[in-house]
């Protein structure tokens, strides 16, 4: 026996129930030729007749009376199915799991735990990916969101995940506090061309815009280090061995750096919620987002002016 239509078998049902092809029509709602066609389709995945006549009227066989017996179950299960899934899609405390690079991590899941932390709130599940850009969408296959980072000029995410855009988040010139740049309000590529950088990984977003720098001052950058955790980068650059490009808003401030805005080159990140769509259909995830928006609002709301430096 292949694989038995659901409607078939409602249709085999009804008519079991009801004894006659116009009357199974007017209980589904469907004309008598529909009841006919779904009948034969049935018929031709069951080895043995189901259906025969008896007179004028189409009767079910024995073969069919089981079958019609077995349909109720499956009925009855797939509600119990339905069910079960329209449960989950609305759990108001359902699990959302929530993946993101490191400085986003810092920034958001504080606030996501204070905002969340009410009975009945989605329960949060974190995880830490630091990943390079075209490693964040496919991410989506094993989190409910996964916080991503993007330049300006880097290609949009793919049509097969959906976004929710968070924060548009200028790079400024991280330099060690007391260094001659420090003087000046803001720094262009030439300014910085020739100091030892401390950069990210080769793939990672932030690469994009020191080889911009590079164009724009018509000179090859000395990279000094490759580190990718801003914590870590702001502490080398506070021990004085190069500059580095940190963002102005999720990066924590430390007392042995200061930030300069950078003019000349278009030096910004997006950062975006990434999921895959039939996710949003549950009401936690849907709750986690929102709560994303709001966090994003405080975050840029209470972080300096774009052009102001910061020491």
């Amino acid at each position: 026996m292949s694989l038995v239509d659901e409607r078939q078998l409602r249709v085999l049902r009804e008519l079991g129930e009801l004894g006659s092809v116009t009357a199974a029509a007017e209980a589904l709602r469907v004309t008598p030729s529909a009841i006919s066609q779904q009948l034969r389709l049935l018929q031709r995945s069951v080895p043995v007749p189901l259906t025969e006549r008896e007179g004028r009227r189409l009767v079910l066989t024995p073969a069919g009376r089981a079958l019609a017996d077995a349909a109720i179950e499956v009925e009855t299960a797939l509600a119990r199915a339905r069910h079960s899934v329209e449960e989950f899609l609305g759990r108001a405390d359902g699990r959302v799991s929530v993946a993101a690079f490191h400085s986003a991590a810092a920034a958001f899941w504080p606030h996501l735990v204070r905002a969340l932390s009410a009975p009945g709130s989605p329960r949060l599940a974190f995880a830490d990916e630091d990943v390079a850009q075209d490693d964040f969408p496919p991410l989506t296959r094993e989190y409910d969101i996964v916080l991503a980072h993007r330049l300006d000029h880097a290609a949009p995410w793919p049509r097969t995940v959906s976004v929710t855009a968070l924060l548009h988040e200028p790079l400024d010139v991280a330099l060690p506090a007391g260094h001659p740049l420090t003087a000046k309000p803001r720094l262009s590529p030439r300014d910085v061309a020739d100091e030892p950088w401390i950069t990210v990984h080769d793939g990672f977003p932030l690469m994009a815009t020191i080889e911009a720098i590079a164009a724009a001052a018509d000179r090859r950058l000395h990279l000094a280090h490759r580190i990718n955790e801003f914590a870590v980068v702001a502490q080398v650059v506070a021990a004085g061995a190069g500059i580095a490009l940190m963002p102005r808003w999720t990066a924590r401030p430390h007392v042995g750096v200061a930030l300069r805005p950078l003019v000349g080159v278009n030096a910004r990140r997006h950062i975006d919620a990434l999921h895959r769509p039939e996710r949003a259909a549950r009401t936690a995830v849907r709750t986690v987002l929102t709560e994303l928006r709001s966090a994003a609002a405080a975050i840029s709301s209470q972080a300096p002016g774009d052009t102001e430096p910061r020491s």
